[in-house]
């Protein structure tokens, strides 16, 4: 058993998740893998402690599920191993908004937004307590674009980006890290998943050159990692614009372009 934190990685079966649960383990750290797949989680668990030596837990859950939730949560509020949640597991949806079945987008509300929110809930008062403790967020730089028309899963993805800004606000002080990563289009199963058209796809990030960007990320405690973003002062400058809004919030009046004339 190691003596570094263990990770716990949702949608651990493949793509992002499985290569986190392979870096992780390269690196010294045991696992617990998420995902509804149980038999590729037992294959990737059982090449990784063939490989590495770690210990690894495979659990078996559909977090769109309110008891699969409930037990994930459980282990990561009771299981004082645990040091890092990855909150990788996510879909998406082919079509725009008006084609889309409502109970579908209930559904992946529930995978990208509910899921996210309880999981970090389960374990950040334990890491809060312990003044360590670190919480990866899987984002997308969908959330940033409304241009690019995935309206509900963009829109899942501001949530988590908002959500992990404001962890870190509240969290950072105490000893947590918290990291939002934005994935741009990566090579990974959920295009199949969501019914896109191969001959439409943009230029994929290979996944591996995608989590190692997003570990270099990690090491410097970075809040915001944007592995296809070659200018980092356009966040910057982002951020920069956004904040310069803050002190007008307080205003008690409307601005004067919202006053009538007469």
């Amino acid at each position: 058993m190691s003596d570094r934190p263990a990770v716990l990685i949702t949608g651990a079966s493949s793509g992002i998740g499985a290569t986190y649960a392979d870096r992780f383990a390269r690196r010294g750290h045991d696992l617990v893998l998420v995902a509804r797949d149980k038999a590729r989680m037992e294959a990737l668990a059982d090449r990784l402690r063939a490989e590495t030596g770690a210990a690894i837990d495979v659990l078996q859950a559909d977090l769109t599920r309110p008891d699969d939730l409930q037990a994930v949560a459980a282990r990561l509020r009771d299981d004082e191993r645990i040091g890092v949640l990855v909150n990788n597991a996510g879909a998406s949806l082919g079509g725009g908004f008006t084609r889309q079945a409502t109970d579908d987008v209930l559904k992946l509300v529930s995978l990208n937004v509910s899921a996210v929110a309880a999981l970090a809930g389960a374990v950040a008062p334990r890491f809060a307590r312990a003044g360590a403790g670190a919480i990866i967020n899987i984002g997308s730089v969908v959330g940033l674009a409304p241009e690019m028309g995935l309206s509900v899963y963009g829109a899942t993805k501001a949530f988590v980006l908002y959500l992990s800004q404001g962890l870190a606000q509240e969290l950072g002080p105490r000893g947590v890290y918290v990291q939002a990563v934005l994935p741009a289009a990566t090579r990974t199963e959920i295009w199949d998943r969501s019914g896109a058209d191969p001959d439409k796809l943009p230029p994929l990030m290979e996944v591996g050159d995608l989590v190692d960007a997003a570990l270099a990320g990690f090491d410097s405690r970075e809040a915001i990692t944007i592995p296809p973003l070659h200018d980092g002062a356009l966040w910057d400058a982002f951020q920069g614009a956004r904040q310069a809004m803050l002190p007008s919030f307080g205003n008690t009046v409307p601005a004067d372009r919202y006053r009538k004339t007469s």
